[in-house]
């Protein structure tokens, strides 16, 4: 880094330096780092070649994931689930214990029970656990997709969000090929309660369960809502609704 002793003053960058104001006055530098060449083909480099080879693959993968759910995700508000989901699926590709290093990825884990594991359970609503807001037992038909929940009681079985009058539930199933770039999304429609102190039984049943290569999501989503005027409204934009991932197969 250089002091610039000129009567013009000039910041951005020309031919390789960059001009800038500094507290002691207008200073420049050379650009700096490693070539784009060097680590693409330096021996040296050949553990980042693999790093970042598998960043691109978990990536492309969360990215998938996003995609087949979004008609079930619309409505769900986190802006830290692309950073969450991305951690999750390089967990996910670490179950890949057959492929080289650099060729490690999501579709092999899944295909092993430890990768289902890490990925069985993911919220995409940090702020809406599945199991923090349903305090009644539930049941997952893996044939149809369907969520059973026998005797529910709302007002005291669901942690609902202040202001909420009603809450749904939705039934989803997923068939994703993370190879292959292909996916396959059915959910059921919504099943609509008031939050109140009627026992009642909640049967979402998906039209139909995705067949073909790949691992099946199952899904539980909750939406809350307040009913003004006999007209019912998404709470707070979504901010608490939830879409959890119950089981992988």
């Amino acid at each position: 880094m250089a002091k610039l002793k000129s009567l013009i003053k000039i910041e951005g960058t020309l031919d390789g330096m960059t001009f800038y104001k500094g507290k002691n006055g207008y200073l420049v530098r050379t650009k700096g780092g490693i070539s784009k060449s060097r680590i693409e083909n330096d021996p040296a480099f050949v553990r980042t070649r693999e790093n970042g080879t598998e960043f691109g693959s978990i990536a492309k993968s969360g990215k998938l994931l996003r995609q087949t759910l979004t008609p079930m995700l619309v409505d769900i508000k986190d802006p830290t689930v692309t950073a969450r989901l991305m951690k999750v699926m390089g967990q996910v590709k670490n179950t890949d214990t057959s492929s080289t290093r650099g060729n490690r990825n999501v579709a092999t884990g899944l295909a092993t029970p430890e990768g289902k594991t890490s990925l069985r359970g993911f919220d995409f609503n940090s702020g809406a656990n599945l199991n923090s807001v349903l305090l009644a037992d539930y049941e997952l038909d893996l044939i149809t997709g369907a969520i059973n929940i026998p005797t529910l009681l709302p007002k005291q079985q669901i942690s609902a969000p202040s202001g909420a009058t009603h809450v749904s539930f939705t039934a989803g199933v997923a068939l994703l090929n993370f190879e292959l770039n292909q996916k396959e999304l059915q959910f059921s429609s919504e099943i609509n309660l008031p939050l109140n102190n009627t026992v009642t039984t909640v049967t979402a049943i998906p039209p139909s369960v995705p067949t073909g290569s790949g691992q099946t999501l199952f899904l539980f989503k909750m939406s809350f809502y307040q009913e003004i005027n006999g007209v019912q409204y998404a709470l707070n934009n979504g901010a608490f609704n939830v879409l959890h991932i119950l089981e992988i197969i």
